[in-house]
């Protein structure tokens, strides 16, 4: 059954594209799930209305994004913990911390676009990625300091 997507959908395509999905598949997931629409010569017209939008809405996002990657670049987050011998920490510092600290300075993202390899378990000045919309990144400064 051939099928236009409505929405992004891992591992089959972006919004506005004609795919070739099973009958099984398409109807008993993607369409009461408002992911698809069937695709048809009258949907044509869809198509392309969809696609305006799509590119539109992309445009907003990135946009946004690069507004909020600007303002966020010079930021520095300044947090404090427990620190023992040979400056390490009593636990971590976590991508759920620097979102929290990022949220009391009114910026919300999640925790999981904070890309960091592994905990931060010293003290110190660490440089960490944050990635937004539409592949859009900023990277913000992330001191860690004795109480």
């Amino acid at each position: 059954m051939k099928v236009i997507l409505q929405k992004d959908i891992p591992n089959l395509g972006d919004a506005g594209d004609v795919k070739e999905v099973a009958d099984g598949y398409a109807r008993n997931f993607l369409l009461p799930k408002r992911l698809v629409i069937q695709y048809n010569e009258s949907s044509e017209r869809a198509i392309r209305h969809q696609k305006k939008l799509i590119n539109f809405k992309k445009d907003k996002r990135r946009s946004q994004s690069e507004k909020m990657a600007e303002s966020v670049a010079n930021m520095e987050i300044k947090i404090i913990a427990q620190v023992g011998e040979e400056d390490k920490l009593f636990g971590s510092v976590t991508s759920m911390d620097i979102a929290k600290h990022l949220a009391e300075k009114g910026y919300q993202v999640d925790k999981r676009k904070i890309q960091l390899d592994e905990p931060i378990k010293k003290k110190g000045e660490y440089e960490v990625p944050v990635k937004l919309d539409e592949g859009v990144t900023a990277t913000i400064k992330v001191i860690v300091d004795k109480e």
